[in-house]
C-alpha cells in the first residue's frame, strides 16, 4: 500500500493506536435503532496498533426475537440516525415494517461523499461467519439509503489459496442507484493483511484489492455516507464443532483521500 496514492491528499486517518475508539468518529454499536445500544454493543479491543472486532462464544443474538436468520454481530459505524420510537425511519431496515425501538440522535463522525478510501485488515473466519467493510447513507432523507460495499467475505467462500471478495453497489431505497454487486474470486489468504479500497466519484466506483482493480460500477451515490465495519456469525451455518470459534476482523488502519 502506498502512503499517498498518486494525485490524492490525505483527509482522514485512523491507525487505531489509542487506548479506545475515537468517540468523535466511531459509534461502537451495530444499527442500534432496531434494538438498543445496550444490546448492540460491539465486542472489541485496541491492541498492537489494531482494532480487533470479534464475536466471543457467549455473545447473544442481534434482534434475537425478530431477525431471520439468527445472527450475531460486532460492528462499529461512523454515523447514526433514526426517527422516533415506533416509527419505521432508520438505517438499513432488515425487513419491511420494522419499527424503531430506541431513537438515535444524529451522529456524523466521518461521513465522506467521495474520494479514495482504503482499509488494511485481516480476518479470521469459519464457514458460519463473515467480515465486511461498507458505506451507507444515513437515511436522514429516505432515498439516501444506498450502499457501497468495499469488501464482504464469507467464510464458506474461502478456499485454500483463494477467497471470494464481494464488492459493488446496493440501491435499497435509492431510485438513482442500480444494483451492481458481485463476488470476485481472488488468489489470497484473508488471514493475512490486505488493502481493500474504493476510488469513488459521482461517475464511478472503482474497487481495488492490494492496488489491483477488481471491479468498476457506474453512477454510485454521491451523498455523505457512514462507514461500517463488522464481523458476523450465523449459528444456523454451524457444522457441529464450531461453537467455541471466535470470528474476528483485525483492522490495521483506515484512510481517506481527496483530490487537491
Amino acid at each position: 500500500m502506498t502512503d499517498h496514492p498518486d494525485g490524492w491528499v490525505l483527509a482522514f486517518e485512523d491507525d487505531f493506536d489509542g487506548p479506545d475508539l475515537d468517540p468523535a468518529v466511531w459509534l461502537p454499536h451495530y444499527l442500534p435503532a432496531w434494538s438498543s445500544r445496550a444490546a448492540t454493543a460491539a465486542s472489541y479491543e485496541l491492541r498492537d496498533s489494531c482494532l480487533h472486532l470479534r464475536i466471543p462464544p457467549d455473545q447473544g443474538l442481534w434482534c434475537a426475537d425478530d431477525h431471520t436468520p439468527p445472527m450475531r454481530v460486532s460492528g462499529i459505524q461512523s454515523g447514526s440516525w433514526s426517527g422516533p420510537v415506533g416509527g419505521t425511519r432508520g438505517q438499513q431496515p432488515y425487513r419491511d415494517g420494522v419499527r424503531v425501538r430506541e431513537e438515535q440522535e444524529a451522529f456524523w463522525g466521518w461521513t465522506p461523499s467521495g474520494g479514495y478510501i482504503e482499509l488494511r485488515a485481516r480476518a479470521v473466519v469459519t464457514p458460519r461467519s463473515m467480515v465486511a467493510f461498507w458505506m451507507v447513507g444515513l437515511e436522514d432523507e429516505p432515498e439516501r439509503s444506498a450502499e457501497i460495499c468495499v469488501t464482504e467475505m464469507f467464510g464458506d467462500a474461502v478456499e485454500p489459496g483463494s477467497a471470494a471478495v464481494g464488492v459493488g453497489l446496493h440501491p435499497f431505497r435509492d431510485p438513482a442507484v442500480v444494483e451492481d454487486f458481485a463476488a470476485v474470486r481472488l488468489p489470497m489468504d484473508i488471514a493475512a493483511h490486505h488493502t481493500y479500497a474504493v476510488d469513488w466519484s459521482p461517475e464511478q466506483a472503482t474497487f481495488l484489492v492490494d492496488g489491483v482493480v477488481v471491479r468498476r460500477c457506474a453512477r454510485p451515490p454521491s451523498y455523505p455516507m457512514q462507514l461500517m465495519l463488522a464481523v458476523f456469525d450465523f449459528p444456523e451455518k454451524s457444522v457441529g464443532d464450531d461453537a467455541e470459534a471466535v470470528p474476528e476482523l483485525v483492522v490495521d488502519r483506515l484512510r481517506g483521500y481527496v483530490r487537491p
